[in-house]
């Protein structure tokens, strides 16, 4: 049951993703992502979740403290993702979506992996990793307020 209602909520954000989301080009070659005040109130929260997230790792493999590694890594996993309103979720481009998901997702297996095999240099190497979607989610996107 779980598993197909995540398959429907997921045909449901591709098909709302097709439907006209709210882009405009800028002039440094970024997609602008033309959000209201609150939407970007909204999408700032999480990347700043993700921030935070990469220095208490940070921290954490330079103490080689796996707890605070698997505690912070967990913070920002998948289930830890908040609630995005289906306006917001609407606009936000496809190739946006599939960055941000993925990102939780590699959050998560890093505290897994840290758990599992309890090594903080494997850590530091999926948080090398994990950063360059963050890279490329900010060369691509700007939030531009609507």
């Amino acid at each position: 049951m779980y598993k197909l209602s995540r398959s429907i909520f997921t045909i449901a954000l591709i098909a709302l993703a097709f439907s006209g989301s709210a882009t405009a080009n800028t002039n440094d070659g970024r997609q602008a992502l033309l959000l209201t005040p609150a939407e970007r109130a909204l999408v700032l929260t999480e990347m700043r979740l993700f921030l935070s997230t990469v220095q208490a790792i940070t921290e954490g493999v330079s103490k080689e403290n796996l707890p605070l590694i698997i505690k912070a890594a967990r913070k920002a996993g998948v289930r830890a993702q908040p609630g995005m309103p289906a306006s917001l979720t609407q606009k936000l481009p496809l190739n946006f979506k599939i960055l941000g998901r993925d990102t939780h997702k590699k959050f998560d297996l890093l505290a897994l992996d840290a758990e599992e095999l309890g090594d903080p240099q494997l850590s530091l190497q999926q948080l090398s990793e994990l950063m360059n979607n963050c890279i490329s989610c900010h060369a691509t996107y700007k939030i531009e307020i609507k």
